[in-house]
């Protein structure tokens, strides 16, 4: 065998050897993490405000928004802001307001930006409305139980601890788009995160829930440290961490919707967050294609161009690896938990098109506007 040949060889071999060990990780992560997953008693905190920010109505809102109204908890106070009176978002609120009569609802109105991120302009527009020494900021698509507040805040008792964050998993709407990019998340995301967690990273921070004390706030630099920034909820967790102070991921874990009308909105949203982890990781973002256990191993296949039972046993691992990851967030959620099986081969290949999209892109698109990112993480609206 050529020396050149024998080398493609090796390196498929290399290649579907990686695919087989990513995707046994990522499983064993993910039921490591669901064996957690089981909440202890807590003792939660006296007072908490929760911060929701708002921009139009989605899919589910009024529900995700009355989840947070029906917490068993002491004494809480919601804030809800958007930029615009007329924001559809406000019709829920109302609704809210009236079933819940002794609830303590704030709203704010304010148009003012204090950055490129319109998320953090808004929440520190709210912020001044916020009663209470402990924040919770939620993102508006998340759905949860009655015991959220009282999980989440519950570290925030030992003083060495400066944030508390979540995962989530992704619940899609009807669209096949939908379905795609909750495969997005549940399948590929969140496996990954949860690797890097099951060998000690404790880098992860999560918008969807961010809950942390004022004072912590005010000592990273409040808000407006961020407001620039694309990846704002990593910016937090790097500052409490330069503070000393722990980053705690919660055993809860939110529910969030997914809806993608369509697929130029689908690419959108994941260009984005592709762009994201490019921005924090440009150093290691290339070899993030590891992570694509199938598309790896059938990479490693084409170059080896042996049929060795090796080959196949390495290849057939990576495999129903893939397929464990699809089934085993469904089994006790969905109707039919073969119903998306034909949509993997498509899933596996727009993460790759994202991918090697995000290597090449510095402009995102977010809620209709269209920002270039540069290397610091920091956005610039175009339009």
């Amino acid at each position: 065998m050529p020396q050149s040949t024998a080398l493609i060889t090796y390196i498929g071999f290399a290649c579907l050897f990686a695919a087989a060990c990513y995707g046994t990780l990522a499983v064993i992560a993910v039921l490591v993490w669901q064996r957690r997953a089981q909440h202890d008693r807590v003792w939660p905190l006296p007072a908490v405000s929760v911060l929701k920010p708002l921009c139009g109505t989605e899919p589910g809102l009024y529900d995700n928004l009355r989840s947070f109204c029906r917490q068993d908890f002491k004494e809480f106070q919601l804030v809800f802001g958007v930029s615009d009176g007329n924001d559809a978002a406000l019709e829920a609120v109302r609704r809210l307001r009236t079933e819940f009569p002794a609830l303590p609802i704030e709203v704010v109105t304010d148009a003012r930006q204090h950055g490129s991120n319109c998320k953090i302009s808004n929440l520190i527009n709210m912020i001044a409305r916020a009663r209470h020494d402990v924040l919770v900021m939620a993102d508006s698509d998340a759905f949860v139980g009655p015991d959220y507040l009282s999980v989440v805040t519950a570290p925030l008792r030992d003083e060495a601890v400066g944030l508390v964050t979540t995962l989530y998993r992704a619940v899609p709407t009807r669209t096949v788009y939908s379905r795609l990019g909750a495969m997005y998340i549940n399948e590929w995301y969140m496996p990954s995160v949860l690797v890097a967690w099951l060998f000690g990273y404790q880098g992860y921070v999560s918008g969807q829930t961010l809950c942390m004390r004022r004072d912590t706030l005010r000592a990273i630099g409040g808000l407006e440290a961020i407001a620039n920034h694309l990846a704002d909820d990593h910016q937090m967790g790097a500052r409490v961490h330069a503070l000393a102070k722990r980053v705690v991921l919660s055993a809860y874990m939110p529910s969030a919707v997914c809806h993608e009308p369509s697929f130029q909105s689908l690419m959108g949203h994941e260009v984005r967050w592709m762009r994201t982890l490019h921005v924090l990781r440009p150093r290691s973002f290339p070899f993030i294609f590891f992570s694509f256990n199938v598309p790896l191993a059938l990479f490693g296949l084409a170059l080896t161009h042996s049929s060795a039972p090796l080959v196949w046993a390495l290849f057939g691992v990576a495999v129903v690896t893939r397929l464990a990851l699809h089934l085993t967030h469904r089994l006790r959620r969905e109707s039919s938990i073969i119903a998306d099986l034909w949509l993997i081969p498509c899933r596996d290949l727009l993460l790759c098109w994202v991918w090697c999209k995000s290597l090449f892109t510095s402009r995102i698109t977010w809620r209709g506007n269209t920002f270039d990112v540069d290397a610091e993480g920091v956005m610039r609206r175009l339009s």
